[in-house]
């Protein structure tokens, strides 16, 4: 589905697969709630994880409460806290320290924190805790299922790993999380969330139908949580958005969250219309800036020129298992690229929004494991997802939007770990990017070398105003 078509109105109800296409049938072997062994995938945090506790952190707006810096003072339920310590976080980053108590406190929040400073957890803590406050429970039952809290996220990937973060967080709880995404079986999914489901995690493609066909009322949620929300607030899903306003619980009887490593201006602007007057708005080092401990190189070299430099770049990985995760702009050139590199005894995959969900999924577990330690994406990969051991990220290509450039090369130096971001700047179709101004700016907040090809005649401009977004956002079904 293109950002266009996804704009249909909320609850129309019709397929999302449209009637030419076979029903889907793939159903995932792998569910978190039935993991016994879902903590071991917890990876460890790097040396530089102190850094974290050195990042300005400012909240804004009425009846804010100050910061909590240690999980223990949080009035958090001793299980929550058990699982917290499972998931080896041994304190609060800095939005968890400011979001947690707030949102414990009933306050809206729109928060802009860098990627991997556990955004996931500053929002799940405190909605799991409210629920158990007022008792909830997990309960099998009859469509329309009504869940207390729903989760929008851009992709179904983005969904998974939410979900599974949830599970990790309410394990042993009277709490239940499931979720609902494109490319899956429908009835199974079904079955699931009847089976007893408090907080959905959900892509807005999927939620439409089910809600339309009154799989689904959202009238009593107590939690609404955006992730990704500049993302989820742009043309993309806006349309789903403002469709669903008259399906929700009215704004003033629930909470508010929304949560990206970026936020420009305009975004924030529309935002407003979901959140309650005195909203927060936390901020945790320079809105819209990268991650401090991700070492950023820019190469100049024509079109001609990139694959020859991508091979030497990845060389010394060749023969063994570090992670490198190379962003492309259109899915033609993500298999056209994984196939070259294939064919040179690379051990590549590729991953985007056309291909088949069973491939997506497996071409993850692929890289995840090492099997193929090589991933080529496009901007579907480019969000919230947390893999270990990704040690470079390259733009092959440079995206339109810095946005965008911003949540790809997140995808490493993550939870105080190392990282390495390299990316191709062409001089002839480069060189009147709107990116460019942009990227001088990113380069310098995060004290990285800004080489003089990008200086020349640039103006730094304002890291917020951007172009529009790429090729590949996720149809969302």
């Amino acid at each position: 589905m293109s950002d266009a078509s996804s704009q249909a109105s909320f609850g129309a109800g019709g397929s999302e697969e449209g009637e030419k296409r076979e029903p889907v049938t793939y159903e995932p072997e792998y569910e978190a709630n039935e993991d016994e062994n879902l903590y071991e995938s917890t990876h460890n945090t790097g040396i530089d994880f102190d850094a974290y506790y050195k990042i300005p952190a400012k909240v804004t707006g009425e009846g804010k409460l100050d910061g909590v810096k240690d999980f223990g003072e949080m009035k958090i339920d001793g299980q929550i806290l058990k699982n917290i310590q499972k998931c080896k976080w041994t304190k609060p980053t800095p939005i968890q320290q400011h979001a947690i108590p707030n949102i414990l406190n009933g306050k809206d929040i729109m928060a802009c924190a860098q990627t991997g400073s556990g955004k996931t957890g500053a929002y799940a803590i405190p909605i799991i805790q409210k629920l158990i406050d007022e008792e909830c429970e997990a309960e099998e039952g009859d469509p329309p299922l009504k869940p207390e809290c729903l989760v929008l996220a851009p992709t179904r990937e983005l969904v998974q790993q939410i979900q599974k973060d949830f599970v990790k967080l309410c394990k042993g709880t009277t709490i239940a999380c499931n979720y609902i995404v494109g490319g899956h079986a429908v009835k199974p999914q079904l079955e699931r969330i009847l089976g007893g489901t408090n907080i959905l995690i959900a892509t807005p493609g999927r939620l439409n139908d089910f809600v339309g066909k009154n799989k689904i009322d959202l009238s009593e949620l107590k939690f609404l949580v955006l992730d990704e929300a500049d993302r989820m607030l742009d043309m993309g899903f806006k349309g789903i958005i403002d469709g669903m306003q008259d399906k929700l619980a009215e704004k003033e009887d629930r909470v508010t969250l929304m949560f990206s490593a970026t936020f420009e201006a305009e975004v924030q602007e529309l935002g407003k219309e979901l959140l309650r007057e005195d909203y927060l708005f936390a901020a945790i080092g320079i809105v819209g800036g990268a991650c401090s401990t991700v070492t950023q190189t820019i190469i100049a070299c024509e079109k001609k020129e990139k694959f020859d430099n991508l091979k030497e770049i990845l060389e010394p990985a060749k023969d063994n298992s570090e992670r490198t995760l190379i962003f492309v702009e259109t899915k033609r050139q993500t298999d056209y690229l994984a196939s070259k590199l294939c064919q040179l005894e690379f051990p590549a995959t590729s991953i985007h929004g056309d291909r088949d969900q069973r491939l997506r999924e497996q071409a993850l577990a692929d890289f995840k494991s090492g099997t193929a330690p090589i991933l080529i994406a496009t901007n579907v990969a480019a969000r919230g997802i947390d893999i270990p051991n990704v040690k470079h990220v390259v733009n092959y290509e440079l995206p339109k939007e810095i946005g965008e450039y911003v949540h790809r090369i997140g995808r490493t130096g993550r939870c105080g770990n190392r990282g390495k971001a390299t990316s191709f700047y062409d001089p002839e179709s480069d060189v009147d990017s709107s990116v460019k101004p942009a990227l001088v700016k990113i380069l310098s907040d995060a004290q990285q070398e800004v080489p003089d090809f990008l200086q020349d005649g640039g103006d730094c401009g304002n890291v917020q105003e951007t172009a529009a977004g790429g090729d590949d956002s996720d149809d969302g079904w």
